[in-house]
């Protein structure tokens, strides 16, 4: 049995979060005992993983600078805690999963996590900087995980060690995130969207990496064309109340072709429910998850070149250069003008493409692979 504690940030809701918690449900159990310490509270997919019988620890450390009080009870799960592998996640996971490892009565193996591409460190926040800063010479005492080819790349650039690292994506529940009619009719129609209607997607939090300024751009370029369009927006921070958004939208004239339903829980229903989906960021996008549970929905996409997206879609969808509305509005206007048969097998190209290289089976074996070789020979 190998006990692997998962040292990460916070507990709420992410796309690292997610991750951890599909990594834990699909483990090998007769092989993996995992625990998890938040930096912060255990709010979020906490309480999810105390209710399949997994230890959680929260630190209760604030978003902003860590305590005293959590050093020291960290120190403190380190002294206590004997396990043979401590995996960080995200940078300040990554620190803190040093420090567990410093502290530690068996001097576990030490995995940190990357899951982010890093184009400019300036794009970054203060604290951020600070942190990836302190992550660099760590890199050289642990095996590195990337979740995407352009983030490793990228962190490499920065000094981060290249003597031991790996890409493994993100994982995928393809059975989860998968083609229902049914979905897709309710949906729609709880949103006032006809059965027939041709709906574009954008599925994430509101962010400026995330570019909904220029999704909204290339909006007004498909209306221009095809006015009956349905233009579905889902993410946190994407509602009424978003001002900047909401100005947008009225000043290009296409209010009455916009739904901006705000943050939900029943995503896989959503994206039943788009017949194109489009990833519009502009920067630090590792491995885009709306991406890829979009084409496991058997959804072409149309994605900006940022972090490994392109590398994801392959030939089911288009890629654009970040940051160019007009070329994001014509790809959307290529695939929705294609014969609806020929749009809907390269949703069935995409689905297969997902099955056979992001489901979360094949990537949480090579997860459990990574930790037998680390242990095997590995002097990390």
């Amino acid at each position: 049995m190998i006990r692997v504690a998962h040292v990460v940030t916070s507990l709420e809701v992410g796309g690292a979060q997610i991750m951890l918690k599909k990594l834990i449900e699909n483990r090998n159990q007769a092989a993996i005992e995992p625990l998890v310490i938040s930096l912060m509270s255990d709010r979020g997919i906490g309480e999810r993983l105390k209710s399949i019988g997994i230890e959680v620890f929260a630190l209760d450390s604030p978003r902003t600078l860590p305590t005293w009080r959590a050093f020291l009870n960290l120190r403190a799960l380190a002294r206590k805690l004997d396990v043979d592998i401590v995996q960080g996640w995200m940078y300040h996971g990554n620190i803190a999963a040093w420090i567990f490892k410093l502290f530690s009565r068996g001097k576990p193996k030490l995995i940190l996590g990357v899951r982010q591409a890093l184009s400019s460190l300036s794009d970054e926040k203060p604290l951020t900087r600070l942190a990836i800063c302190v992550n660099v010479p760590l890199s050289f005492r642990a095996l590195v995980i990337y979740n995407a080819f352009r983030a490793k790349a990228h962190h490499e650039a920065l000094g981060f060690s290249r003597r031991s690292a790996n890409v493994i994506p993100n994982g995928i529940d393809t059975k989860t995130f998968a083609p229902a009619e049914e979905s897709r009719l309710r949906v729609r129609r709880s949103l006032g969207i006809g059965d027939d209607a041709l709906v574009i997607g954008l599925v994430c939090r509101f962010h400026p990496m995330k570019d909904h300024a220029s999704f909204i751009n290339a909006a007004a370029v498909v209306a221009r064309e095809l006015p009956k369009t349905v233009f579905l927006l889902v993410g946190e921070g994407v509602t009424q109340s978003n001002a900047a958004l909401v100005e947008q939208i009225r000043t290009l004239t296409i209010v009455g072709q916009v739904i901006l339903a705000g943050l939900r829980e029943d995503i896989p229903e959503v994206m039943s429910a788009i017949d194109i989906a489009v990833s519009s960021s502009v920067r630090n996008e590792g491995f885009s998850n709306s991406i890829a549970e979009s084409m496991s929905c058997a959804i072409p996409c149309v994605v900006t070149d940022v972090g490994d997206s392109a590398l994801i879609v392959g030939k089911t969808g288009l890629v654009v250069p970040p940051g160019d509305p007009q070329r994001l509005g014509q790809a959307i206007l290529n695939i929705a003008n294609k014969p609806l048969q020929e749009r809907l097998g390269l949703g069935q190209s995409a689905r297969q493409r997902v099955i056979e290289n992001y489901s979360i089976a094949s990537v949480t074996a090579q997860f459990e692979t990574q930790y037998l070789e680390l242990l095997r020979g590995s002097n990390v």
